[in-house]
């Protein structure tokens, strides 16, 4: 990870007039060098070791604020937790069916579908999200050693 990216984050938290404890610098660096969208739970063990007074509710509570001012991207996917995105660059995510596991997929931002739905349909659309669903190769790797 870059640290442009983490002290342009910080610039944004300062400019949004948020104070930027140990913790929430803690939670940001954590999300900006993982590639793996993790859960609020999994961010809380990371960090248990580094900080042994925090709650899970004080990384919820920082994942929240880190959200409203725009630094992070929540996901939910059906009933599993939510999992949490530094990169608020338009993508995609490709979800894997056994494990969950989710990769980052680029692709030209698909604005021609935003507009033919505002055309069809009269609404004004805001955003849109693709989700992309299969096996990762581990996983597949998994089921033909069963085999």
């Amino acid at each position: 990870m870059s640290e442009k990216r983490l002290s342009k984050a910080i610039d944004t938290l300062k400019e949004s007039g948020v104070r930027i404890t140990p913790q929430r610098h803690a939670v940001l660096e954590y999300l900006l060098n993982s590639m793996v969208h993790p859960t609020a739970d999994e961010i809380y063990k990371a960090l248990e070791d580094k900080f042994p007074n925090m709650s899970v509710a004080t990384v919820y509570n920082n994942l929240r604020v880190l959200r409203e001012i725009g630094l992070v991207r929540e996901l939910t996917y059906g009933d599993s937790s939510s999992r949490f995105d530094c990169d608020m660059s338009d993508h995609y995510h490709v979800i894997c069916d056994s494990c969950g596991k989710i990769v980052d997929f680029h692709y030209p931002p698909l604005d021609e579908v935003e507009s033919l739905a505002e055309q069809v349909t009269g609404f004004e659309v805001s955003h849109h999200r693709m989700e992309i669903y299969g096996k990762c190769g581990e996983c597949q790797g998994k089921a033909t050693a069963k085999h």
